[in-house]
């Protein structure tokens, strides 16, 4: 196999959050996250237009303490539960850890950026993007 190409992101914000540690953070934004603010880097303000109040937005995130040596985790960090390769899992112990949050935004701020809920995502971690969420589908 050869040596696979390395690929550079540069971050475009930061979260500020009440949450300060990976132990405070619920598994899943449902489950008890709070408010947070995308903090977005000025020179990337302008990107924001568009977004509308009360409209869905996926938030890619780097979780910058995972472990990226990863493989194999206990699904929800529950040793009772067998193994699974972390691309079976929303670990944010993997290779390229990418967190994928759909929030809802619940304020826009010219200055700072958008406040969202909910979001599980500790204090400082790097933003990568911002897209639209998809729009659900209809069953057949």
């Amino acid at each position: 196999m050869n040596e696979p190409e390395k690929y550079c992101v540069h971050p475009i914000g930061i979260v500020r959050s009440a949450l300060r540690s990976r132990e405070e953070a619920p598994k899943q934004g449902f489950e008890g996250a709070p408010d947070a603010w995308l903090e977005i880097y000025p020179a990337f303000m302008e990107a924001l237009e568009g977004i509308a109040l009360h409209s869905e937005i996926v938030v890619l995130t780097w979780f910058h303490q995972a472990r990226r040596d990863a493989l194999k985790v206990h699904p929800r960090g529950d040793s009772t539960r067998p193994l699974s390769g972390v691309f079976a899992t929303r670990s944010p112990d993997r290779p390229n850890p990418i967190g994928l949050h759909r929030v809802t935004v619940l304020e826009i701020d010219k200055l700072r950026g958008v406040r969202v809920h909910p979001l599980e995502a500790i204090d400082g971690t790097p933003i990568v993007d911002i897209k639209p969420a998809p729009a659900a589908s209809k069953a057949e």
